[in-house]
């Protein structure tokens, strides 16, 4: 005879930082929906007892927003809002003992690895069989596939290794059964993200299995395009711009973070590569794939950084002209081997130069931009957003890239939908057309 099923409390995620956490919470979310949770993401509501912050260690502002959230919750279990508070993600596996001694109001934290612990604190049972199961947290039609966990590398600004520990690659397996399962969902594009994507594959195979990753995942029935996030430059295996070449599901786009081209520079954050040869790089990447988009970027605000630094960067974007480009701060990490040197440039020195490089993209940008008028490209309808149909094509990543606009009173078109648009203008950062 059954039993009724206990009911539980309902679960409110936040979460904070990179796309990487968010597929942690996403993995989470499953497990706890599955356990009898009524679960909710990145908002929190009356009647909503518990709260899980999964949070972001990885530069200074980002840990703020982090420490910030954390206690408007705590405030919230105060005022008796809710009842429960629990903390996850790099920053708890970072800073654990203090955060426990200075925000007290917290159930209890755990680190990017303590999934089963926190499950278990919730009285629900890890089930591996979920394992490639998501409560999708994106848009239905596009989803990250994080491949690995963890770098090797040793990026003397950088504390991931600290959070996320070695380079850990998951199975072609479990990642082709999980690309169904996204399928199965109404997912057609998969945004493969890894802290290191060049290095699928070394750990378990001992050799680079990222070109033939891409082959089995692009026979994955409803997938339509796969996009490739964060590779690491240095002794790059230009065989995985072979595979985008030659397989029409890959989309022509590689996220290539490069950091800096002053070869003093990058001697110090220990990037293993100079700015003559990651040109050589650019060239060989667009002399195999003409047409592709690529997004990097750069750090500015490293210690020792000059002037003569950051005219050899400038020169350079000028020169490569890159399709996307972020620009970040320097963060003083510690515990980085970076630390040890003195925090030397200005927060407002690095704030002129990260605004000078943007202005310099922008103008780039607009020129690459305004040669696609009158050109027609495949485009991924994302929202409808103030009176336009808002996509991209595949030479664009969602949240971070360009978009293309199609005005809502001139045309329909469903979200998740591919349509063809004949561009009739351009700005800056973004598109407009109309439907072919």
């Amino acid at each position: 005879m059954k039993t009724k099923a206990i009911k539980k409390d309902k679960i409110s995620v936040i979460t904070l930082g990179c796309s990487k956490n968010l597929v942690d919470s996403e993995v989470m979310m499953s497990q706890l929906q599955h356990g009898g949770y009524d679960v909710q993401h990145d908002k929190w509501s009356k009647g909503r007892s518990i709260v899980i912050v999964n949070t972001c260690g990885f530069i200074d502002k980002a840990k703020e927003e982090s420490v910030n959230t954390i206690l408007e919750y705590a405030d919230a279990k105060n005022a008796g809002k809710i009842e429960k508070l629990y903390v996850t993600g790099c920053l708890s596996q970072r800073y654990k003992d203090n955060l426990e001694t200075e925000i007290p109001e917290v159930d209890a934290f755990f680190g990017t690895l303590e999934l089963p612990r926190l499950l278990k604190t919730l009285k629900v049972d890890y089930q591996h069989e979920l394992i490639g199961e998501r409560f999708l947290t994106t848009p239905i039609h596009y989803a990250y596939l994080k491949i690995s966990e963890g770098c090797n590398r040793t990026c003397s600004f950088c504390a991931i290794p600290l959070m996320r520990g070695k380079h850990v690659s998951r199975s072609i397996e479990d990642l082709v059964d999980e690309a169904k399962k996204l399928a199965a969902q109404g997912v057609k594009e998969l945004i493969l993200i890894a802290q290191e994507l060049t290095f699928y594959g070394l750990d378990i195979y001992k050799k680079r299995r990222l070109p033939e990753l891409l082959k089995v995942l692009s026979k994955v029935d409803g997938i339509e395009w796969i996009r490739l996030h964060y590779a690491y430059p240095a002794q790059f295996p230009l065989e995985i711009i072979d595979a985008i070449a030659e397989n029409e599901k890959v989309c022509n786009y590689l996220d290539m973070p490069l950091q800096h081209a002053s070869d003093d520079i990058l001697t110090a954050m220990r990037r293993n590569i100079t700015n003559a040869e990651t040109r050589e790089l650019i060239h060989k990447i667009r002399e195999k794939v003409p047409n592709i988009a690529l997004r990097t970027t750069m750090l500015v605000g490293f210690p020792g950084e000059a002037e003569q630094d950051m005219d050899n960067l400038k020169r350079f974007i000028e020169d490569v002209r890159f399709d996307r480009l972020g620009v970040f701060t320097y963060s003083h990490e510690d515990s980085t081997r970076a630390h040890i040197h003195a925090d030397d440039v200005p927060e407002e020195v690095k704030q002129e130069r990260a605004a000078e490089l943007m202005m310099v993209q922008e103008e780039i940008s607009n020129e690459l931009n305004q040669k696609k008028v009158g050109q027609t490209f495949k485009v991924l309808f994302d929202r409808k957003e103030g009176g336009y149909f808002i996509g991209r094509t595949e030479f664009d990543s969602p949240e971070v890239d360009n978009e293309v606009l199609v005005a809502a009173k001139d045309a329909y078109v469903r979200i998740g939908d591919f349509a063809k648009v004949k561009i009739t203008s351009a700005e800056e950062f973004d598109l407009y057309g109309e439907l072919a």
